[in-house]
Parts: structure tokens; sequence; C-alpha cells
């Protein structure tokens, strides 16, 4: 008998993130919470939502920090609540996502402004009294848990926590008040964390709206001389691009040494584009058209009115306009910008489909204002010069943020490594 517990404890001192402080023990999750979980869906279906009654909650309500949102979630009759008593939240209950796309995050309910119950998705996790509620909803926020959490998922086919593996879960527990210890520094801490980066998150968002102000600015306050011309006229080549998806004939287009440069690189791009997601063969380029490096490329499907110029030598599909600007009227970088001021008016006139588009025809017959050559050159060297500055604070923010999302995962390893 003693020989199985020596091995025991041999095995739980080989947890990831096992601790041997005094009074600190190795647990399953299973002996410290009951985990309960809806039993398929009961027939219930997406048409029986109703417009008021208990509360319905997905994974969607997990997005919002440490407590659980209520705010976006849907309703369903008392009958259909009552169905299933075992999954009727209580405050303190912890909610982990098993399923989809949110698979592995957590949340614990705080006020419940109702009644409200889970869906299929979403796996409750009540506390008995040895353990804290918000200390279990700490421990499975932690880069110890995402971690065991991302290993049963490696692999899977269709990614899913099973109920049985979350029980077997590994929990090093303190005693109560170590507990609360424990969680009256990590909130106080997380508080100040949510603050830093509220304020830097609103800095990004301000440094990026100063550059949009000014590039508005510059195009609103036209001086004399400036002409409203349409872009075939600033260019050398002006058109759409070229490609056909036939099924049968789309694994020959693919795979070759050719940039296929697509309407989601433009809209990741910002201001040039260097990347590239797909390739054409010899078949691809065949059906398409290689576009110069220096052409600024539109997009008037999916993600429209979103501009970028081309970094290098690249096809596109009939979804992109390609303006290749002849120097000696205009250059891609003014071009570029020009557009970029005109965004929100071109997206308008993309409205009202059921998937927005704006037809060739808008850019044919539209009119956009051009000054002289050494205005806009100067434009340019001034919008230039803001969009580095505007790109080195969104870096120095970024980074931040980035800082302070690294320091609450240092601190909850930390408490659940036995060293805060």
């Amino acid at each position: 008998m003693s020989e199985r517990k020596g091995g025991e404890r041999g095995r739980a001192a080989n947890h990831p993130g096992a601790v041997t402080k005094d009074g600190w023990q190795n647990r399953q999750l299973g002996e410290l919470a009951e985990l309960r979980g809806r039993i398929g869906w009961r027939g219930l279906t997406a048409k029986e939502y109703t417009e008021s009654g208990p509360l319905f909650l997905s994974v969607h309500s997990l997005n919002y920090g440490d407590y659980v949102d209520f705010r976006d979630a849907f309703h369903i009759s008392e009958e259909r609540y009552v169905e299933s008593p075992e999954i009727m939240l209580q405050e303190g209950d912890v909610l982990i996502c098993k399923d989809g796309a949110g698979i592995g995050k957590v949340g614990i309910v705080g006020r419940l402004p109702d009644s409200a119950t889970i869906n299929s998705s979403l796996l409750l996790i009540r506390s008995r009294k040895c353990i804290l509620p918000k200390f279990l909803y700490h421990c499975l926020s932690s880069p110890y848990f995402q971690k065991i959490v991302n290993s049963r998922l490696n692999g899977a086919t269709t990614p899913h926590l099973y109920q049985r593996d979350i029980t077997e879960f590994p929990v090093v527990l303190p005693p109560l008040p170590e507990q609360r210890r424990i969680v009256g520094i990590l909130d106080e801490a997380f508080a100040g964390i949510a603050t830093a980066k509220a304020n830097a998150e609103k800095n990004l968002q301000n440094a990026r709206e100063l550059f949009e102000s000014h590039l508005q600015a510059v195009f609103a306050k036209r001086g004399d001389g400036w002409a409203n011309k349409r872009l075939e006229e600033i260019a050398k080549v002006f058109g759409r691009g070229k490609s056909r998806h036939r099924p049968r004939n789309a694994p020959r287009l693919y795979g070759g040494k050719y940039p296929f440069v697509q309407t989601g690189d433009v809209r990741n791009a910002g201001h040039v584009i260097e990347t590239y997601s797909q390739t054409y063969s010899e078949a691809g380029l065949a059906q398409s058209k290689l576009w110069p490096a220096g052409t600024v490329c539109i997009t008037i499907a999916a993600n429209i009115a979103e501009t970028a110029i081309l970094g290098f030598d690249s096809c596109f599909p009939d979804s992109m306009i390609g303006v290749v600007v002849d120097e000696t009227k205009s250059s891609s970088t003014f071009v570029q910008y020009l557009l970029q001021s005109f965004k929100a008016h071109l997206k308008a006139q993309g409205k009202g489909s059921a998937q927005d588009n704006i037809n060739m025809g808008t850019f044919e017959s539209q009119r956009f204002p051009f000054p002289s050559l050494d205005v806009q050159q100067r434009i340019v060297v001034i919008l230039d010069s803001l969009r580095e500055e505007t790109q080195r604070l969104e870096s120095v923010y970024q980074r931040k943020l980035a800082a302070l999302d690294e320091l609450k995962k240092s601190l909850l390893h930390q408490a659940f490594s036995g060293q805060l």
C-alpha cells in the first residue's frame, strides 16, 4: 500500500508546474469541482430562440475579460430552461469552451442578470468548498492549463475537449488562506494590467486616427490648380485583374513561381504589399497577367475599396483593379494616399447587394482631385513622414500590449508554481 502511494507522489511531482510547498496538494479537477455539460441539444434548435426569457450562453460570452458577458446572449423559453436543471448557472460558476474555434477559453460567472444556462459547446465547472471559484478560474486561465489543453488538441481532426479529460486535469491546490492571498494579488495586478492595456489600446487608436484625420484634411483643402481626373487619365495601364477559378482547372494553376495576390493580401498590407498567400504556375500565368511592382491595387469585391501598392511583380484576380501610374502625371504613392482618403465614399457605393462590390464602371467614371506634380510630391513627403511616425507609435503600443500579456502569463505561472 505504501509503495503505491509513494508511486502516486512520484507521478504528482512530475506534473508540469508541480510544486512542493508545505500544505499544497496535487489533485485532479474532478475531486475539487462538479463538471456539468449540456447533454446534446435535446431537440433544441435556433428556431426556438425567443425575444426574452432565460439566457442561453455560447462561447461568445467568454470574449470580454474575466467575467462571463451576457449582453449578446440568446434567450430560450422557461420550459426549455427547466429541462436541464443541472446546468442552471450560479454566481461563481466557471465556464470553459470544449468545442469549436474558442476551445480552451474560460470565464467566471459574476452577477447574474437573469436565469441562465449554456449550450453544448460549454462545460460548467462548479467549485466545491475546498477551492475558491476565482482561484479555480485563474488556474484554468494559466499557461500551465492552456498547455495541457493544447496537448489534448494536437493532431485532432476535430478539436474537442472531453469531459473525462477535463475531470483528470491535475490541479496544484494550496490551503484556502493561501488561495485567498493569491487571488487577491492576481486580481489587483490584473486590474492594473487591464487599465494599462486600455490606455495603450486607446493610444494606438489615437495614433491611427491622427493619420486618418490629416489624410482627410490634405485632400479636403484643395488649392488652385487642382483638376478632377479619372484614374485612366493618369495611368499607363488601368483595368481589372484576370483569373478564372474553374474547379477542374484550379489545381494546375497554383504552386508555381509567380506571386498571386488576393483581396485579403491587399487588406492586410497597409501601404505596400510585401507578402502573398498564393502562387501561380505557368498555366496560371497563361490565363492571367503579371502586373509590375508599383501597381496600385484596388479591391472591388469582398473587402471593397481597400488599396495598396504592389511591392513585386504579381498576378491578381478580377476582384481587383490595377493602376500602373504614368510617372509624368502622378506617382503610385500619391494615388494610393488619394484613394485611401476616398475609401468611405467608395465603400458607400458598394453597399446594398448580397455581397458588397463596386462595379468597374464606378472607377471608370469616378473623378479624383489631382494637383500639380510639385504639390503631389510635397503631399507625399508630408504623409510619408506622418505615416512613419504613426507606424513607430503603433509599434511602441503593440509592444507594450504584448509585454502586458506576457506579464499576466508570468504572474499566473508564478501563482501556480508556488513562486508568488
